[in-house]
């Protein structure tokens, strides 16, 4: 046996032991063996049941975030300028269809500085905004119809990108998340959660936007009703404020804080977030905030000093402590209770900026008597493929017809290995395109012997006739498989979970089939040709 056999032999059981690991480890027991295969091994919606959720994205508070920052900048632009609007808010839009019609009401510009004004506005935010003049010193803003469209687009897409790195960092990498359709569901979004052990879990982290907020607060104590926070300033509430509840405390109703209407920091600001243990040993979630965000609140915080500052969670104000000192970078949220609140409270946080909040509107369950009846199918669909398969090549090409076998089962070792390494997800369709692979394997070993064939046929020697037949198909080999990996290629950026799991797993066959049809056949037929001590004879 020459040293360039011995080397390919040892690359292939190398190959195949790295396989096996894959597949199952190193179990100590059958458990074992079955719980890893389980594990390595993962099954789509379609195989191992799970959920079904329909999601809708309010993009209405989009459109009042937007409003609410641009108010922010406009009130530090015309304060550096000296003007100072008697009012600034914006509408409140109630539903989706709304959403874009949001509009900025400024009131009360002295019309000395009315040309100042509006060249302000024009230069921070006429790329988006169209200014309309109501009377010499209100204006009204609207949005450009460009603008309504960008922020719909952005929206959706945050949201999309946002969801998927919750599910992703909860260990749900095979979860799907696309939207459903144009139109009137254009901001709804489909996810599918295979093998989902708590849907009701899963449902409350993706049905909360966690918006959070940091609030200046108005006063230095809560009210218990709304009619004693009015008669305590003068029976109205002061401009751009607002009353919010607090977090209930066992029986007792909720207090109501006085809080300013713009967040002095929002969800858009946090860099990271991370849940850690208090000095009391029990929970809380620290936050960093970027460079930008950083800088504004540290300006806040270092003119409020002794003032209360309401840390908001999804409009229930959790605590309303008061600034010590100047805080820049970094912020804890305490009382979280326990490590998973705080840990569910850092990932909403960290999984990036939800642009708006979202209403879980619908579920449907795939039942995993249904995934184990799609598997039983599959399995023996494909049994019976390479059943018929295997008879006709030890029939047709006697035992050469072992080695395509061997290396067909090879082939099936490196997919399925293939899927564990990469953590891709087995669906039906992905079945269908492992029994493809079958055929296609076997295509390539076809193509293979009918070279030898011709070779031997015009008179050549069995060895020659060998490497002529691998060296002649060989191009052949690539050029079919080169075209099938490009309409997998499209298969895969264009279609939807399942068919994107169908274009994955025929692409890692083909590229197991070229080595298995090349390179092991090959070992193979030199190994079984260079034994042979007589004359060397090849049945085929």
């Amino acid at each position: 046996m020459t040293s360039n056999l011995k080397f390919r032999l040892l690359t292939i059981v190398a190959v195949i032991l790295i396989c096996v690991y894959g597949i199952i480890g190193l179990p100590k027991s059958k458990a074992e063996l079955i719980q890893n295969w389980k594990s390595n091994i993962r099954l789509g919606l379609d195989l191992s049941g799970g959920s079904h959720l329909v999601l809708e994205i309010h993009l209405q508070d989009a459109f009042k975030g937007e409003a609410d920052a641009v108010i922010a900048r406009m009130k530090d632009e015309l304060n550096k300028i000296g003007i100072q609007p008697v009012g600034v808010n914006h509408t409140d839009p109630q539903t989706i269809a709304d959403a874009g019609n949001i509009q900025i009401n400024i009131t009360g510009i002295p019309s000395t500085k009315a040309g100042d004004f509006r060249q302000v506005v024009n230069d921070n935010f006429g790329s988006g905004w169209i200014l309309t003049p109501v009377n010499q010193t209100d204006y009204r803003m609207t949005l450009k119809q460009s603008e309504v469209l960008k922020i719909k687009a952005d929206t959706i897409t945050q949201t999309k990108a946002t969801i998927s790195n919750k599910v992703n960092q909860m260990g749900l990498t095979e979860a799907s998340v696309q939207q459903r359709g144009g139109g009137a569901d254009e901001a709804q979004l489909l996810v599918q959660l295979p093998g989902v052990d708590d849907p009701a879990h899963v449902k409350q982290i993706l049905g909360t936007a966690a918006q959070l907020g940091l609030y200046e607060v108005k006063g230095d104590h809560p009210f218990a009703s709304a009619q004693e926070a009015m008669q305590a300033n003068g029976g109205v509430l002061p401009l751009d404020s607002m009353l919010m509840k607090e977090k209930q405390q066992g029986t007792q109703p909720p207090q109501l804080w006085l809080l300013a209407r713009n967040p002095v920091i929002q969800n858009r600001d946090i860099r990271d977030s991370r849940p850690q243990q208090s000095q009391d040993r029990g929970w809380e979630t620290e936050f960093v905030l970027a460079q930008d965000a950083a800088k504004r609140f540290e300006r806040f915080t270092g003119s409020h000093v002794h003032q209360r500052l309401a840390i908001v969670l999804d409009g229930v104000v959790l605590t309303a402590p008061v600034i010590n000192n100047k805080i820049s970078d970094n912020g804890v949220i305490e009382g979280m209770g326990s490590h998973d609140n705080a840990a569910d409270l850092a990932l909403e946080l960290k999984s990036g900026s939800m642009p708006a909040s979202v209403e879980y509107l619908e579920e449907r369950a795939v039942g995993a008597s249904l995934g184990s009846d799609s598997i039983k199918e599959g399995m023996w669909a494909g049994i019976a493929g390479v059943i018929a398969v295997v008879f006709v090549m030890l029939v047709y090409y006697k035992k050469s017809g072992v080695n395509a076998t061997l290396a067909l089962v090879l082939n099936a070792i490196i997919l399925v290995a293939a899927l564990s390494y990469f953590g891709a997800v087995l669906t039906l369709p992905g079945i269908a395109g492992i029994i493809l692979t079958i055929g296609m394997a076997v295509d390539s070993n076809v193509l293979i012997f009918e070279r030898i064939r011709e070779e031997l046929r015009a008179g050549k020697a069995v060895i020659a006739a060998v490497d002529a037949g691998f060296s002649k198909a060989f191009l052949t080999i690539i050029d079919t498989h080169v075209t099938t990996i490009v309409s997998c290629a499209f298969l895969f950026l264009f279609g939807t979970g399942p068919v994107q799991g169908f274009a994955v797993t025929l692409v890692i066959g083909l590229f197991a089939n070229v080595f298995t049809a090349v390179f092991v056949s090959r070992t193979i037929f030199d190994w079984e040709l260079g034994g042979q001590k007589r004359e060397v004879t090849i049945s085929i």
